[in-house]
């Protein structure tokens, strides 16, 4: 059985051993990608509607305080898998590996998969990985799941109409989209292949894993009657990207005419999925059997057109991905679970993507024993018993140097480099961080700034020493 090291402070206690206990959900945990904290109507969102989402909502609770696992794709994706915050998670930050990949999980990472499959459970992912190149240790299949179909390059995911996606080891060759074709949307095919895996193994339990790559850049969506909806309803300001030549679907974001028009109907179309995924276990009787979780995996981007502030993606929250200020890490989590999760609550207790694991554990009837961040959030989906709480949350980022956040309660600490001054905010009263109150509460200061001296471990990788210029990172 694979373990993860002991890590230091303000850890739970994690390693699987199988429990029989009976019923045990399927879980589906679907990741949208870059999608921010206003992106949603049930969050605020009033230029477009997402109303199987909202219905989603719902049926279950909202949650108003949960939190990424970093403010970009790969550690964020790390810490979930993981159940471990970016000062542990070994992944901490978007690195590119040749010819196609990036920095791998290695084999011995006790990942929630694997977690998943130990207890007999189905194991699918769907959509965008990048936690490992092909022929490396992080591939899916070797982090836990039976079944992988989608992107393994996070670089090349930023791309709708790849010639090729993968099947496990095996690439699975997009004839329509050859010579520039644009015809296999690629979400679309990837969705397919998720719902399929409903079907598969709707008699025995399964945890199905959906890193949908809607809405990343590049803004492109199929010529259909979710885009037709929205052509001509906003003032647009084209992107003009990369259309040929050769870095075209390789990573660089596609021209786009009508990028707030395409952005409406990319989101539009994960709403639909989700409608779709919902009505799937409906119609197979798995609909009271199964947690549905719907997030993202950090706050709104800026690229091939973007334009989170037409949209308020963030919110009220200030900035945006890879930043940790709120707009970076705050994202809408949703959770759903008929007869067990109570409809229409809204929570507003902090968490964070490091607590899927120990809840997912506790809900599969498992045991865990090695050192996590998480803290199973089963008490608070449900209502039934006392809830634990994080004394901290801690995140932190190394692209254009060592960057760190901390929130205590109420409390948000932010540093630019680890030698530099904390800047403090009071979230109760403040939720865009526009006021910096550190120099009034030097006691909070030194208690934030006390945790951090052991709030991390080093990594060979992302430490405190290298960072990662953000001109070369592409994620």
């Amino acid at each position: 059985m694979s373990t993860v090291m002991l890590l230091g402070c303000n850890v739970t206690e994690a390693n699987p051993v199988k429990k029989n206990t009976n019923p045990r959900p399927n879980v589906i945990f679907i990741l949208a990608d870059d999608l921010g904290y206003g992106d949603l109507s049930c969050y605020g969102q009033t230029k477009f509607k997402t109303p199987n989402i909202d219905q989603l909502a719902a049926s279950g609770i909202r949650f108003t305080s949960h939190y990424a696992g970093c403010t970009v794709c790969a550690p964020s994706r790390s810490s979930l898998m993981t159940g471990l915050n970016t000062g542990h998670t070994y992944i901490r930050g978007n690195k590119d590996m040749l010819p196609e990949g990036e920095e791998p999980l290695p084999d011995t990472t006790y990942t929630v998969a694997k977690m998943f499959r130990e207890a007999g459970y189905a194991t699918g992912a769907f959509g965008k990985w990048g936690l490992g190149g092909p022929g490396t240790k992080g591939i899916p299949e070797n982090q836990g799941f039976d079944e992988f179909f989608g992107f393994n390059s996070q670089v090349l995911a930023h791309n709708y109409y790849p010639e090729y996606l993968w099947h496990n080891s095996e690439k699975v060759y997009l004839k329509e989209n050859k010579n520039g074709g644009k015809v296999q949307y690629a979400p679309d095919e990837i969705h397919r292949m998720a719902l399929q895996f409903i079907d598969n193994h709707r008699y025995n339990p399964f945890f199905l894993y959906c890193p949908y790559t809607i809405p990343h850049a590049e803004l492109m969506a199929p010529e259909d009657s979710l885009l037709l909806h929205f052509k001509g309803v906003f003032p647009e300001v084209p992107f003009i990207g990369i259309d040929s030549g050769t870095n075209y679907r390789k990573g660089a974001y596609g021209s786009q005419s009508q990028p707030r028009a395409v952005f409406a109907a990319m989101i539009s179309r994960l709403d639909r999925y989700v409608g779709e995924i919902v009505a799937k276990l409906k119609e197979s009787g798995l609909d009271k059997k199964t947690l549905i979780i719907f997030t993202s995996d950090n706050g709104p981007h800026l690229e091939g057109g973007a334009d989170p502030g037409f949209f308020n993606s963030g919110g009220s929250l200030r900035g945006f991905k890879r930043s940790l200020y709120e707009g970076g890490i705050r994202i809408p989590y949703i959770a759903s679970w008929p007869g067990r999760i109570p409809r229409r609550k809204v929570s507003n207790y902090p968490s964070a993507f490091w607590d899927f694991l120990p809840t997912a554990a506790e809900l599969a009837g498992i045991q865990l024993t090695n050192s996590i961040d998480g803290i199973s959030m089963v008490p608070e989906l449900t209502g039934i018993g006392d809830q634990k709480k994080h004394d901290f949350l801690y995140w932190e980022f190394h692209e254009g140097g060592t960057k760190q956040a901390v929130r205590m309660g109420k409390w948000k600490g932010v540093r630019f480099g680890t030698e530099e001054p904390l800047e403090l905010y009071d979230l109760s009263t403040d939720i865009h961080e526009d006021l910096n109150i550190a120099s009034k509460h030097p006691d909070i200061v030194a208690k934030i700034a006390d945790f951090l001296k052991h709030a991390r471990s080093e990594s060979g990788i992302w430490n405190t020493e290298l960072h990662w210029p953000a001109d070369k990172v592409r994620n």
